[in-house]
């Protein structure tokens, strides 16, 4: 009853402390900034702690659900171990092929967009490729191009291709009508059209795909691993340590990659803040 207490305590204090902090209406945006960092923080940190006295308090084992202080432990001594796993599934299995499958995505939604049969038929197959169960593909992937990175990047470069693709046909076709008749009555070239008008009203479109393939590529790449991988990658240390009953262990390779992918994202969002300052979308924030 008094863990029950405890629990119900933290979520009060949390929530009474998000909805204060949620209400106010600060005067300066650095202040707003700030805020809008301490409202998630807070909601996580409550998480957390909600976590940790339930598994203690209710005698939970952690082959069930370590507690998070035993996952910080775990990643605090394994850290040699994590690196060389965060290593080797993202900064080379998952951004070679985020590359490569956001930059082939990105060039062939400008010849898709120049043809009109490309678009008339690619973009429906692409729907259908997008639909494929990841864990079908990936052993396949596994035999055609082996144990190394280059089976994990093809994996990555099928997440993401499409992607990519479908939101930049879509935002090249986003530009209004009048600003288009203004490019004809200056009798503006194709690639005019393209390079002042078209691209930068696809901007949103295009890094709004960049963000959404930032966390395709580190689900893609830890499950390819499941399939096949030297001995070390997080999905080949995932699967293993759920074998030795080290859950411990999984959770820490768990966290690391949701860090990873919540970085990358963020990342992806800054460069389009400093990109796309410009654009309504933006002014209008």
């Amino acid at each position: 009853m008094i863990t029950l207490l405890q629990i119900v305590l933290l979520i009060a204090v949390g929530t009474a402390v998000n909805v204060k902090l949620a209400r106010l209406r600060p005067a300066s945006q650095t202040l707003a900034r700030l805020r809008d960092l301490a409202v998630p923080m807070i909601f996580g940190l409550t998480i957390l702690a909600v976590w940790q006295v339930a598994v203690t308090g209710f005698g939970i084992p952690s082959v069930l659900l370590p507690a998070p202080s035993a996952i910080w432990g775990k990643i605090t001594t394994e850290y040699p171990t994590l690196w060389l796993d965060f290593a080797q599934t993202f900064l080379q299995g998952a951004l070679t092929g985020y590359a490569i499958g956001c930059g082939a995505g990105f060039l062939v939604a400008l010849l898709v967009d120049r043809v009109d049969f490309l678009k008339r038929g690619l973009l429906p197959i692409g729907n259908l490729v997008s639909a494929l169960p990841i864990v079908g593909v990936a052993p396949i992937m596994v035999m055609w191009f082996g144990f190394g990175v280059a089976s994990k990047a093809a994996v990555v470069v099928i997440m993401t291709f499409f992607p990519m693709l479908v939101n930049t046909v879509a935002g090249l076709n986003a530009s209004g009508k009048m600003e288009r008749d203004l490019m004809r009555t200056y009798a503006a070239s194709h690639g005019q059209f393209l390079t002042k008008l078209r691209l930068p009203a696809a901007m949103p479109f295009i890094f709004n795909a960049l963000k959404i393939n930032s966390t395709l590529a580190l689900i893609g790449a830890i499950v390819a691993e499941f399939f096949g991988s030297p001995v070390v990658g997080m999905g080949f240390r995932i699967s293993t340590e759920v074998g030795r009953l080290a859950i411990d262990m999984v959770w820490a390779e768990i966290a690391v990659a949701a860090l990873a992918g919540s970085l990358f994202y963020a990342l992806v969002s800054l460069v389009e803040r400093l990109t796309t300052f410009w654009h309504p979308s933006f002014r209008a924030r």
